[in-house]
């Protein structure tokens, strides 16, 4: 969380000393995001609104900027504008193809967009070409929403035990693995699974179970409730 408030400071400190550098718009505002949408520390609506400007703002500045182009798209997809993420990762994709952040963009938006095809392909390839990186721990988690969402939950709950391990301190990894212990039947992991998530993250927890998030479909945050549900959770 430190390190994360550290690198919203740098990217400020880039945008000051040359503010035609497109590339500390886009690590402010996708910065922000993590932050805000990760850990729950309030603030999204202030992030939500201020990324797409800041994403905005970098393509102005390089048309042909591939991460620029990433981050329009990611933008685009917090605000459930599904369609206009594809078209951004596609463009970026274009122009940088073997960019990480392109094929996880394009993997994520699949992914909540509730079409199968490529996504989690996408996500593997964005492992494959960059197997580090700053955005690791989000890679990571969303192959497990991936296998989540497509039922597969087995799969679902070792993907979130593998960010857990790389990443104990990210809190959204250990909701699913609580949701997926429930899906599977498995009552006693899942209550204590569930107790973890709880205790690990409350903020980000009672961020995700007070309402739908805009880049969540219906359906979809339905089916993550039915799994911390049969967890445990009363709500």
């Amino acid at each position: 969380m430190k390190d994360y408030a550290l690198a919203a400071t740098f990217f400020r400190n880039a945008i000051d000393l040359d503010p035609n550098f497109a590339d500390g718009y886009c690590g402010l505002g996708m910065v922000q995001i993590y932050v805000a949408a990760g850990f729950g520390t309030g603030g999204l609506a202030d992030a939500l609104s201020s990324i797409g400007p800041l994403a905005r703002r970098a393509v102005s500045l390089d048309a042909n900027n591939a991460i620029a182009r990433s981050c329009v798209g990611f933008a685009a997809f917090s605000c459930g504008d599904y369609q206009g993420a594809l078209v951004e990762a596609e463009r970026a994709l274009q122009l940088s193809p073997n960019l990480a952040a392109g094929f996880w963009q394009r993997g994520v938006t699949l992914i909540f967009d509730g079409r199968p095809e490529q996504r989690l392909t996408d996500l593997r390839t964005s492992l494959r070409l960059e197997p580090s990186g700053s955005n690791l721990v989000l890679r990571l988690f969303h192959t497990a929403i991936g296998y989540y969402f497509s039922g597969a939950y087995e799969n679902a709950l070792a993907a979130a035990d593998r960010t857990i391990r790389a990443f104990p301190e990210w809190p959204q990894s250990y909701r699913f693995r609580a949701a997926a212990l429930g899906q599977l039947e498995r009552s006693e992991d899942a209550k204590a699974a569930l107790e973890r998530a709880i205790a690990i993250g409350p903020e980000a927890f009672d961020l995700y179970i007070r309402g739908r998030p805009s880049w969540y479909r219906p359906e979809d945050y339905a089916h993550m409730l039915e799994g911390l549900r049969k967890a445990g959770w009363p709500g």
